[in-house]
């Protein structure tokens, strides 16, 4: 099939895309294109208008400010595959990256648009969540921030008005040493994730474990940190008890459930997938002049 009708709009300025999306009532935004090309070529996404971000200026970096990273919204995420700063700084976004389908889409896909897709799958999002990253997000009201763990407003929705774009997310990089580590399930490399867990974790100079960061995707709804868990790891040190009690935990998210992958199996999965994250970031993990591995 082909896309239904619509106009095209070309943008040159963030304030230009804002008062277009502002006159527009039936606009989609358009990034990469890796995700909503295909919506609309099979019509299930229709808008009257479509507002290409591709020719906005400044809305594609990365950079260190304050201690944080700034990543742009129409960040390629090849360009965040080859970073030499999030590979040293924020490692386990990088692993995350090298899933997010195949070389060919990573040249074209941006961070913002996987992100504001919020496909339960995807593996943007969750990382997201993990970093407790910060979306920064303007609109005709002006600029505002929104945690990670609330951006997400239900599968494939966000809690942007239809007036606002994300432009910005910031991270703050964990310490250098801290130990890390992404993991998914997939049929096929580059295909949609069943599931996928990750994982950062911290020790102090005695080598105890002092900070963890546990995120699910693929399983629920939206990604999912587990706050229980993690209080379970730091508090029983990382033994191989500790490993198993908050792997647990993954068993209790009310996970999504269709013919191919039943509730009960995506939650099994990803208790498995949560397990072996864990126990890879633990032994990545250095004490605070450590180095990681």
């Amino acid at each position: 099939m082909k896309p239904a009708p619509f106009n095209l709009h070309l943008p040159r300025t963030l304030q230009e895309a804002l008062r277009l999306l502002a006159d527009a009532p039936n606009a989609r935004v358009i990034a990469g294109g890796q995700s909503l090309m295909p919506m609309l070529n099979l019509r299930l996404a229709m808008p009257d208008d479509v507002i290409d971000l591709n020719g906005v200026e400044g809305l594609g970096y990365i950079r260190e400010e304050n201690g944080e990273i700034a990543i742009g919204a129409m960040t390629r995420q090849r360009d965040l595959e080859f970073s030499a700063l999030i590979a040293e700084r924020v490692p386990v976004l990088r692993a995350a990256i090298l899933n997010v389908g195949h070389r060919q889409t990573r040249n074209r896909g941006t961070i913002g648009g996987s992100v504001c897709h919020m496909d339960p799958s995807a593996e943007l999002p969750a990382m997201c969540v993990l970093l407790d990253a910060r979306m920064v997000v303007h609109g005709a009201r002006g600029r505002r921030e929104v945690p990670a763990i609330e951006f997400a407003s239900g599968p494939m929705s966000t809690c942007l008005s239809s007036d606002e774009l994300l432009t910005e997310i910031r991270v703050r990089p964990w310490r250098p040493g801290h130990g890390w580590c992404f993991v998914e399930y997939a049929r096929r490399h580059g295909d949609f994730a069943v599931a996928s867990a990750s994982a950062l974790v911290e020790r102090d100079a005695s080598g105890r474990l002092t900070r963890a960061a546990l995120a699910l995707g693929g399983v629920c709804q939206t990604p999912v940190r587990l706050a229980d868990a993690e209080r379970l790891l730091v508090e029983g040190n990382g033994t191989p008890e500790a490993l198993r009690a908050a792997a647990e935990q993954a068993r209790l998210c009310d996970a999504l459930e269709d013919p191919a992958y039943p509730a009960w199996y995506r939650q099994r999965l990803a208790s498995r997938l949560l397990h072996d994250a864990m126990e890879q970031a633990l032994a990545r993990a250095a004490g605070p002049h450590g180095s990681t591995q």
